[in-house]
């Protein structure tokens, strides 16, 4: 992996900026609606160290709004050991130069979607664009509040495989199956345009296959495991662990992007072509 621009934490926060410019300043809510069935302390706080819930064929029930922990917004890579992330030529130098324009190509900039795994982790810590999951035996539905506008995915959980012809796409296909108590998801069948983070600016191509693991530890508390096997970008699959926190008593609200009016104050830097 590439040193860091010296400028690299100012520039990823301008991008940063600019995103979110268009969005509500304060995450509004169903206010003062305690839900159901939900563990709690004496005082009325939810319990967030409860035993997982499960649903009733056993499975561990994943259902509820969540919000990704801080700092993988920016780099996705953040824990990752020298190493453990090997770019081939031109996706170093598409790294340098997403580093080094003030991310003006960044898709995002431009309200078009985050891509996968970028739209798990968003709102990661203050940003508070948290995503939901819906639960059922063979289908789970992840609701997401990007900083772009709002959006959701299909995990088909009835044993299909992909497609043999897949449509390129921004989210990709996303099928499912449970190892134990853990939800694992493969998706592939990207355009690749979108990026895997913000601030480094990763690259994604068409060739990526997301593998995401989700495991609830207890009540309030989830790990998701993202492992990135994408061959046209990367000279071996890397895998993070994003953990994400219940937000008890919330739900999502509607999200909008406005950025392209800011778009013809922006020029388009021309980019490295990849191989």
């Amino acid at each position: 992996m590439p040193a860091q621009h010296p400028r690299f934490a100012r520039r990823a926060l301008i991008a940063i900026v600019v995103l979110f410019l268009a969005m509500p300043a304060l995450h509004a809510q169903w206010l003062n609606y305690k839900v159901p069935g939900v563990p709690r302390a004496p005082d009325g706080r939810v319990d967030l160290a409860a035993p997982v819930p499960r649903s009733p064929d056993g499975k561990p029930d994943l259902s509820g709004t969540w919000n990704s922990a801080q700092g993988y917004f920016t780099n996705l890579a953040r824990d990752l050991k020298p190493g453990d992330l090997l770019m081939l030529p031109w996706a170093e130098t598409r790294v340098k130069e997403n580093q080094s324009n003030d991310h003006k190509n960044d898709p995002m900039v431009a309200c078009m979607p985050p891509g996968v795994p970028r739209v798990d982790f968003t709102g990661g810590g203050a940003m508070l664009h948290p995503f939901k999951i819906v639960q059922t035996p063979t289908l789970v539905v992840l609701l997401y509040e990007t900083s772009t506008n709002q959006t959701f995915r299909q995990v088909f959980m009835d044993g299909r495989a992909f497609p043999e012809e897949m449509q390129p796409t921004w989210l990709g296909y996303s099928i499912g199956r449970w190892e134990g108590d853990t939800l694992v998801v493969n998706t592939a069948g990207f355009n690749g345009r979108a990026w895997v983070d913000t601030g480094a600016g990763h690259p994604q191509t068409e060739a990526a296959k997301v593998t995401e693991r989700f495991t609830r530890r207890d009540f309030g508390h989830l790990d998701l495991e993202i492992t990135i096997d994408d061959p046209g970008a990367y000279l071996k699959p890397w895998t993070a662990i994003v953990p994400a926190s219940l937000l008890a008593d919330s739900d999502l609200i509607e999200t909008f992007c406005d950025n392209e009016r800011d778009l013809g104050r922006m020029f388009r830097t021309p980019v490295t072509p990849k191989p």
